[in-house]
This record gives structure tokens, C-alpha cells and sequence, in this order.
């Protein structure tokens, strides 16, 4: 049985100067001496320790919920708009290249009769 508690105490121990050196005891601290000394107690303690951690208060989180959802439809609009435009772009080269394999025989036929216009008789 006493073993048990002194591997308790021991790993307590370990996880409090863990705290302590990565800072966190003395910035909680901070936080709470600040929240004691608050005159007019904010109605929301957790909401005061996150804004004083560096998080976003509520209603600020709320508003950049709102922007990303906004974003997001914009961002599917567009996606949509330009998978869109791809298609058609697409088809357009389907279309340019079955006239321009055309283009290419009728030139070949130019090339021939003009060839033959232009050599010069002996």
C-alpha cells in the first residue's frame, strides 16, 4: 500500500515541475490573481481566463464560425464555377481539334497546288 502512494506522490511531483518549467503554473496564476482582483466579477470566470490565455471570447468566435461558413460557400461556388469553366474549355479544344485536323488536310492541299504552281520549269 505504501508503495503505491509514493509512486502517486512521485509522479505528482514529476507533473507539477513538468507545470512549472513549461510556464503554465505561473501563467494561471497570473490569471487568477487578475480575475481575484477584478472589482466587478466578469458573469463568465472560464470566459475571462480564456480571453486572458489569448483565446477568442465568445462572441468573436461565434463571428469567425459565421465568416468560415460564409468563406466555405464562396469556396464552393467558385469550385463549382471553375470545374464549370473547365468543361467548356474542354469541349472547346475537343472542337478545335476535330476542325483542326480538318484545317490541316485542306492546307496540305493548298501546300500541294501551290508547290506545284510554284516550281519552276527547266
Amino acid at each position: 500500500m505504501m508503495r503505491y502512494k509514493e509512486e502517486k506522490e512521485v509522479k505528482k511531483e514529476a507533473f507539477r515541475k513538468y507545470l512549472e518549467s513549461s510556464g503554465v503554473l505561473d501563467s494561471l496564476t497570473k490569471v487568477l490573481v487578475s480575475l481575484y482582483e477584478q472589482n466587478d466579477k466578469p458573469s463568465s470566470a472560464l470566459e475571462f481566463i480564456q480571453q486572458k490565455l489569448g483565446g477568442p471570447s465568445v462572441s468573436e468566435y461565434e463571428k469567425l464560425q459565421a465568416e468560415k461558413a460564409d468563406l466555405q460557400i464562396k469556396y464552393n461556388e467558385l469550385l463549382a464555377k471553375h470545374q464549370e469553366t473547365l468543361r467548356e474549355l474542354d469541349g472547346m479544344k475537343s472542337l478545335h481539334s476535330r476542325n483542326s485536323s480538318k484545317d490541316d488536310v485542306d492546307r496540305e492541299v493548298l501546300e500541294d497546288e501551290s508547290t506545284t504552281l510554284v516550281t519552276p520549269h527547266h
